[in-house]
């Protein structure tokens, strides 16, 4: 029998969403209520005509929507087959054997599978109030620690800390431990914070800026994610990364979607409206909501057991949401914001169970 190498045959393949039956509505995946813009859809469509060419390695005319709409320098963009992509290489780039690898209790699970693949250790930081804590962050760094990462907002949290504290966490971690901000979800709180502030951070030479494409464009089915990352760096995890990684329709789609602010900031706003208002009408029969900064809500009950029959419930009505015993919160759900008469629908099942 031809055997894989030792810590790959150990490690667990990484855990994705239960999506159910074909006639399952999931509320699973943090994907986007609402279409992708329509200029998006149209240059992805224009782009079909090109598919016997490879892609541009270069994402010239992404790098340059994303540079045009943040202010940033084209060159320091690398872009990737959705921001996994980029988070493997950069760990894989920087990150070994006895190196130790350090996220926060409910920050994005793919972080220690990338970490077990290089077999680097993965450390979790205490979260206060499901939220990251600066303070427990750095009192867990060790001399060992390479990588520090910070999902901003967070996820399956929905829960939010300010720029200011992002900064003061950089400033007081050593100059040799590379910072990782990953803002898969930032479009939904950059109206109320600056995100040139943490942008300007990579100029330091020792942070790292993550985006995608997959939540509020939704281009989840096109696989986008970007980053902005420090000249040297971002030569090292060029290295690692596949030079055709981004389709032509999903360049040319992704680009028109950057470009179209307008859209985008339109699918925030209806998705804030619907999400704030779910979440209100579960706190009223009795949940506990932290207050969401993302297309989801993070629904606790009083229990593990109520959770699961929660979970029944809504499974026997082809509903169905993410449960999150993987991330140590067994008596919760997760609910992606979908259009207001799922969440209706989802809202009095729920009441059902409760009451």
């Amino acid at each position: 029998m031809i055997k894989p190498v030792p810590h790959v045959g150990a490690m667990g393949a990484y855990a994705l969403a239960d999506l159910g039956g074909v006639e399952t509505i999931s509320l699973a995946q943090n994907e986007s209520a609402f279409p992708a813009s329509p200029a998006a859809i149209a240059a992805g469509q224009a782009a079909m005509s090109d598919l016997p060419l490879y892609p541009d390695p270069e994402w010239p005319d992404l790098r340059a929507a994303i540079a045009e709409t943040h202010g940033l320098e084209p060159d320091l963009i690398l872009c990737g087959a959705g921001s996994m992509e980029l988070i493997g290489c950069l760990i894989r780039a920087y990150a070994g054997p006895g190196d130790r690898v350090l996220g926060t209790d409910y920050g994005y699970a793919f972080v220690s599978s990338a970490a077990a693949q290089v077999q680097a250790d993965y450390v979790k930081a205490h979260e206060v109030d499901l939220t990251v804590s600066v303070d427990d962050i750095l009192a867990t760094v060790a001399p060992e620690t390479r990588i520090v990462f910070v999902c901003n907002p967070g996820n399956p949290t929905g829960t939010l800390i300010p720029n200011a504290e992002i900064i003061r966490l950089r400033e007081a971690l050593p100059d040799d431990v590379m910072l990782v901000v990953d803002q898969a979800y930032a479009e939904f709180s950059d109206a109320g914070y600056d995100p040139a502030e943490i942008f300007a951070l990579v100029s330091r030479g020792d942070t790292v800026v993550m985006r995608t494409l997959s939540k509020a464009y939704g281009l989840a089915g096109a696989r986008v994610g970007w980053g902005y990352f420090p000249a040297e760096i971002a030569g090292e995890v060029r290295k690692l990364l596949n030079p055709n990684n981004v389709s032509i329709p999903s360049q040319a789609a992704a680009a028109a979607a950057v470009r179209d602010q307008a859209h985008m900031k339109d699918v925030v706003a209806k998705t804030a409206i619907i999400r704030d208002r779910f979440a209100e009408e579960c706190r009223a029969i009795g949940l506990q909501v932290p207050q969401s900064h993302t297309n989801f809500v993070l629904l606790r009950f009083a229990s593990t057991e109520q959770a699961q029959a929660a979970d029944q419930a809504l499974r026997s009505e082809n509903l169905l949401m993410r449960g999150m015993g993987g991330y140590g919160l067994s008596d919760c759900l997760r609910a992606t914001i979908c259009a207001e008469e799922i969440m209706d629908r989802a809202r009095d099942i729920l009441k059902g169970v409760l009451t």
